[in-house]
């Protein structure tokens, strides 16, 4: 099994975290599943995926209780915790949950912590299938600096250390698990940054080749570092280019350079990842004290140039709000078939150029028409402008907007639009 075989597209989906923080219920999930399947399936919508501690019974919101009772099996594995998931009760798991979003049509995804959960180090729980412990395993001088749940694995020395044989056996036996449970999308966290843990990564990608099953694998949070590139291409399906992205116009115009960074490594089968798409109803369920709930910070044109980026740099594209809540002006934004075309199916996507805060992207199309995203990410109006020479362009092109339909004129020479402060165009040239 070849990673690159599958995700061969950036994935597009639903992620809990933005409106729930770690205390989103199974209904909750259910419910955006069900929306899911309505509205957003045929225009290629189809993972659901549950954050931060589905096995913690109290959680709430966005702070954690340190060093809660979690809900683990025999082995040291994490479960779900019943009182939110109801499914899950006598052992079950996540399984009904996953065939139940799965004959909707869509995918099922959960997020890890990467390592052990401490509470299976203090009661020195057996690794299943081998003869090893979860002591064993364990480091407890590697650990999460803002999540006390787990203790990273010891990672010290060759391949044949002990701990080290110890630490794949937990992994295995993790992944072995949720694959039974039907998971087809992990987002492993406190793996990518502030360190990128490199042999964990390696760890993690033999346990889902192992296991036979499709599972495509995320790591988190950013900034992951440049220098992990190679590594990221190799081992991963997405990793963070960010840490968490929320409705603020400094964290977008933060994003513009680091996808044109990470832009050389993104390929079929492996995307830099621009984190959550925060529009509509956000924070049903978090701290209020730092992200009260609220429709998306956001202007509409700044929506429009946040979508405008992650479709021309290929990003993953994961909804973080209330999809039960979403207005007409968030659902229009999300299912524009030619928008949703450039991120899935473009080439050659680049950063052309950026002159005077006001970069310009291109991409070619299946087709043989070719995408310019043009943006003003200054704090006045300002015109932008490509050059068709440059962008090795001949003979007169008719342009249309690629969010509206609606065709501009026809260019030979170049093309240059004003926009306003935070503004952008998406223009098709046939």
């Amino acid at each position: 099994m070849k990673k690159n075989d599958f995700a061969i597209t950036p994935p597009m989906g639903w992620n809990s975290w933005d409106c729930y923080g770690a205390s989103v219920t199974e209904q909750e999930v259910r419910s955006n599943a069900n929306y899911m399947a309505k509205n957003l399936m045929k225009f290629g919508w189809e993972y659901i995926i549950v954050d931060i501690q589905w096995y913690e019974p109290m959680a709430s919101g966005t702070q954690y209780h340190n060093l809660a009772p979690l809900c683990m099996d025999e082995y040291g594995r994490l479960i779900p915790a019943v009182n939110r998931f109801p499914s899950s009760e006598g052992g079950k798991g996540f399984v009904l949950l996953s065939e139940y979003i799965h004959s909707l049509g869509l995918k099922f995804g959960i997020h890890l912590m990467r390592g052990v959960p401490r509470q299976a180090v203090y009661q020195n729980a057996p690794i299943m299938n081998s003869t090893f412990t979860a002591r064993d395993a364990a480091d407890g001088f590697n650990v999460c600096l803002w999540n006390q749940d787990m203790y990273g694995m010891n990672t010290e020395g060759s391949s044949s250390d002990h701990s080290k044989l110890a630490a794949q056996a937990y992994y295995n036996s993790l992944i072995e698990l949720y694959a039974d449970w039907g998971v087809d999308y992990i987002k492993v966290d406190d793996l990518a940054a502030p360190n990128y843990r490199y042999e964990e990564v390696e760890m993690l990608r033999k346990a889902i080749d192992d296991s036979g099953r499709k599972i495509v694998f995320s790591a988190s949070p950013g900034d992951t570092p440049i220098d992990a590139a190679k590594h990221c291409v190799e081992n991963l399906n997405l990793w963070r280019v960010s840490n968490d992205f929320w409705d603020e116009w400094r964290l977008l115009y933060k994003q513009f350079g680091l996808m044109r960074e990470w832009n050389p490594y993104m390929a079929a089968g492996h995307f830099p990842d621009a984190d959550m798409i925060p529009i509509g109803h956000l924070c049903v369920r978090t701290n209020a004290e730092f992200n009260p709930t609220r429709r998306t910070r956001f202007t509409k044109l700044e929506q429009y140039t946040m979508m405008t980026l992650w479709a021309m740099c290929r990003s993953p594209l994961m909804l973080g709000c209330e999809l039960t809540d979403l207005d007409e002006f968030s659902l229009k934004l999300i299912t524009n078939p030619e928008v949703l075309k450039i991120n899935q199916n473009s080439r050659d996507n680049r950063e052309h150029s950026r002159h005077d805060d006001c970069p310009v992207w291109v991409a070619n199309g299946p087709d043989s028409e070719t995408y310019l995203g043009l943006f003003n990410l200054k704090e006045e109006a300002g015109v932008v402008s490509a050059i068709f020479k440059e962008l090795n362009l001949t003979g007169k092109k008719k342009a249309i907007d690629a969010w509206t339909g609606e065709e501009i004129g026809s260019y030979e020479e170049f093309i240059a639009v004003c926009l306003e402060p935070h503004g952008s165009r998406l223009i098709m040239l046939v």
